[in-house]
């Protein structure tokens, strides 16, 4: 039986990837050598094993060898990542990603627990509560770290250029992101500070608002785009909002295997804020749709970026069903920049490069450097 399921798990995987005789065979061999493999775990291992678990952790190392964001669900984890949580169950606030089989935070979301917390970007979860986290899939640790609202939760972590673990202790809230915060900034009050937290499914609308009204009341010379800690969110608003900014030109594209999944997208006619300048302020917590507009509006010149190299977060992934109830979450395509080149892995690189200070940023205080950094450029 666990021969027949690997079989059916290493065809499935490499079929499309190998045809000829001599490649067959080798993968014959292979499936030999993984049936040997387990039946001596089976046999000598020093604990007993259920094979339904080795099974999963084997699929899921397949998908996970792929890349970080694909990995497998079994059904009763696919079954409580689909269930409704509002009002029964809270969260901290921390998008995060796997890295050399590790959990690493992509973004702490502002003014949840975690980043009150002090959790930062390019932390490593090695502990949730007692469990070691090594070894675990993205979505059990998203499971750990779910719970009832109100309850803590310990984590441990690791950052760099600190050689002890560093504990936290947070308390799971209801996380509702307001996704844009806005205000009038610089010395002559001359410059529209915008924050966008997020990429949901009103954004657009809500950045478009504060612009408005911008424009409306008051004289401004430019605008800095905040996007510090973004993890991303929907395609649709990245787009949404770069061709705001853009006259014409390519935003981005996605390229995949299938031919649907292979598009590109284009601005329409028409700047919104008729060319003032924009400084967008990056570091690594800025990923995936946030480096999508950060990256095509500095491909088409239409603003400086200042900060930090950015998450490198390039790729979409879906979630697929599986016939046993479990699920898959596959990498289905990549995103491109106008330039051509990808977010993946590489990220998108500041135009003048400022490094946040040791402590966590401050949204609108005088400690912010990269803000005020951006206020002097526009102001000078």
């Amino acid at each position: 039986m666990i021969r027949f399921f690997i079989l059916i798990l290493i065809i499935g995987f490499s079929s499309s990837l190998k045809s000829n005789e001599t490649a067959k065979q080798d993968l014959y061999k292979k499936i030999d050598l993984f049936g040997e493999v387990l039946d001596k775990i089976q046999s000598e291992y020093v604990d007993q094993i259920d094979q339904a678990d080795v099974m999963d952790s084997a699929i899921n190392g397949v998908l996970q060898s792929l890349d970080p964001y694909s990995g497998y669900m079994s059904p009763e984890l696919f079954k409580s990542m689909q269930t409704d949580t509002r009002g029964e169950f809270g969260g901290l606030g921390i998008e995060i990603g796997m890295e050399s089989g590790l959990v690493k935070v992509i973004s702490p979301i502002d003014d949840t627990p975690a980043a009150k917390a002090g959790i930062k970007a390019g932390d490593y979860i090695i502990r949730i509560g007692d469990e070691q986290v090594q070894g675990k899939t993205l979505m059990e640790a998203v499971k750990l770290m779910r719970g009832e609202v109100g309850t803590k939760i310990k984590l441990t972590i690791r950052r760099k250029n600190i050689k002890k673990p560093i504990e936290f202790f947070i308390e799971r809230k209801i996380i509702e992101v307001k996704s844009v915060e806005a205000s009038i900034l610089g010395r002559k009050r001359n410059v529209g500070y915008l924050r966008l937290k997020s990429f949901n499914e009103n954004s657009d609308k809500q950045l478009f608002d504060k612009i408005k009204r911008f424009e409306n009341k008051n004289k401004l010379i430019g605008y800095v785009l905040d996007l510090r800690n973004n993890p991303g969110g929907l395609l649709t608003q990245a787009i949404s909002i770069t061709d705001f900014f853009l006259e014409n030109g390519e935003i981005v594209s996605t390229k995949g295997r299938k031919v649907s999944e292979t598009r590109k997208f284009f601005a329409r006619s028409g700047d919104g804020i008729k060319g003032k300048p924009i400084i967008i302020l990056i570091n690594n917590g800025s990923a995936s749709a946030a480096e999508i507009l950060a990256g095509a509006l500095k491909d088409h010149k239409r603003a400086i970026l200042l900060g930090e190299n950015s998450y490198g977060k390039g790729s979409v992934q879906s979630i697929i069903p599986l016939r046993n109830g479990g699920g898959m979450r596959l990498t289905i395509s990549k995103y491109y920049l106008p330039s051509g080149k990808s977010i993946s892995e590489v990220g998108v690189s500041p135009d003048i490069l400022v490094k946040e200070k040791e402590n966590e940023f401050e949204i609108n205080s005088s400690n912010d450097n990269q803000l005020n950094y951006a206020l002097q450029l526009l102001q000078s």
